[in-house]
């Protein structure tokens, strides 16, 4: 008797999760120590018509997060080229800028100390579909980084599939990676620390030597 075979569903969702994680993986690896954080979102998110959906958003960053130098923007693009719509940010506090097409329908859902900026959207319409930009700002980071959903309103739900096998092998898949990727975290703070602090020692260095070539002005008369 012949083992039988895998479902195909099975086989793209653990081929699907394992290269996105691997891509992920190759980005930290590759990423140069000067960079700033990583944040991380959802590509694509489907919500259904008039429930409510949370827009995911989170960074890693090798630095406590202070409210005082902290800075979040949310912003809303109806089209690919249309201009981005401010509508929540972060300056000491989280502050809800109630654009008309949202109106009260935005709730701050994360934590910026647990490096969670996600929020809900209550009530979603039709209209609300378009790319919604998380940028964040964590000092002494130098860099702001960025991410983007492609958000997609459904009017029905979508037919459901029995998907428990690819749920255990990507958890099990993902769970590894997850290990890896908080190793090579741990690595690039630490590297990035001690290269700031190479710098500053050489800026020290430096600020010494042109002290001592300048000298005391009064010993040449002696």
């Amino acid at each position: 008797m012949g083992r039988p075979a895998l479902p195909v569903g099975w086989l793209l969702v653990s081929l699907s999760n394992l290269s996105a994680s691997l891509l992920l993986l190759s980005v930290l690896a590759a990423a140069p120590m000067g960079l700033g954080m990583e944040v991380m979102a959802p590509a694509t998110i489907n919500a259904l018509n008039g429930s409510s959906v949370k827009l995911s958003c989170t960074f890693n960053s090798c630095y406590k997060v202070e409210n005082k130098q902290f800075s979040l923007n949310w912003t809303y693009q109806e089209c690919r080229n249309c201009s981005e719509e401010l509508f929540l940010q972060f300056r000491m506090k989280i502050m809800n800028k109630q654009l008309d097409r949202f109106g009260n329908r935005v709730e701050f859902t994360g934590n910026p100390t647990k490096y969670d900026v996600s929020f809900t959207l209550k009530n979603v319409q039709l209209e609300d579909e378009g790319t919604y930009n998380c940028y964040v700002l964590n000092p002494p980071d130098r860099h702001r980084g960025h991410a983007s959903i492609s958000l997609k309103v459904l009017t029905k739900e979508p037919p459901k599939h029995d998907s428990t096998v690819a749920v255990i092998v990507g958890a099990s898949v993902g769970g590894f990676l997850a290990v890896v990727i908080l190793v090579l975290m741990v690595v690039k703070c630490v590297r990035r620390k001690k290269q700031q602090r190479l710098n500053t020692d050489d800026q020290k260095t430096e600020e010494e030597g042109k002290t001592d070539g300048e000298g005391n002005p009064d010993e040449g008369t002696k």
